[in-house]
């Protein structure tokens, strides 16, 4: 039995989970999520908890029974407090600033580079140099997230680009290191 599929998911204060054959529909103080479970998989409501049980040992059936408890509780967290992913831009002349609900990045590019942001998900800017995406889906959140960093990788030599919050770039000797 999956270690992670058999635990039940306690239901906060404010959160209303909904259960519709397969459809399972979450709405909290942030918002509301939808998520549809994969066929083998059931979903149930047992007072003020969230049970997801698997028909049988299938290979199917055992790697979509942890999958789908984490999906619903990453929906649950969603709704109650959000997700949050941070980016730093590291940089002689990098720099980010917000246009409106829009961010404009300066990446050492001929032009600037305007990043709206889908629904859901809003951008803070900090500085001139530090951006958190954040919203309800945590699948959204990272996935924007990741498509910001995507505009300029940070480069082993200088480390200069678009980085996570706290994440270490490894760097390269270049040509001057024997």
């Amino acid at each position: 039995m999956s270690r992670i599929g058999r635990m039940p998911i306690d239901i906060p204060s404010g959160v209303d989970v909904k259960i519709d054959g397969q459809a399972v529909t979450v709405k909290g103080p942030k918002g509301e999520l939808g998520l549809t479970v994969a066929q083998p998989i059931r979903v149930a409501l047992d007072d003020n908890q969230v049970v997801v049980t698997r028909p049988d040992d299938e290979r199917d059936s055992r790697s979509l029974h942890g999958l789908t408890r984490t999906l619903i509780q990453n929906q649950i967290i969603g709704v109650t407090q959000g997700y949050s992913k941070g980016l730093e831009v590291v940089g002689t002349g990098y720099r980010v600033q917000s246009k409106g609900s829009a961010v404009e990045f300066a990446l050492g590019f001929s032009h600037s580079i305007t990043v709206d942001p889908p629904a859901g998900i809003t951008f803070t800017v900090e500085g001139n140099n530090k951006l958190t995406v954040s919203g309800i889906d945590k699948q959204a959140v990272g996935e924007v997230a990741a498509n910001i960093r995507k505009l300029r990788k940070p480069e082993p030599y200088k480390g200069k680009g678009v980085r996570y919050a706290g994440e270490v770039v490894r760097r390269k000797a270049g040509k001057a290191g024997k």
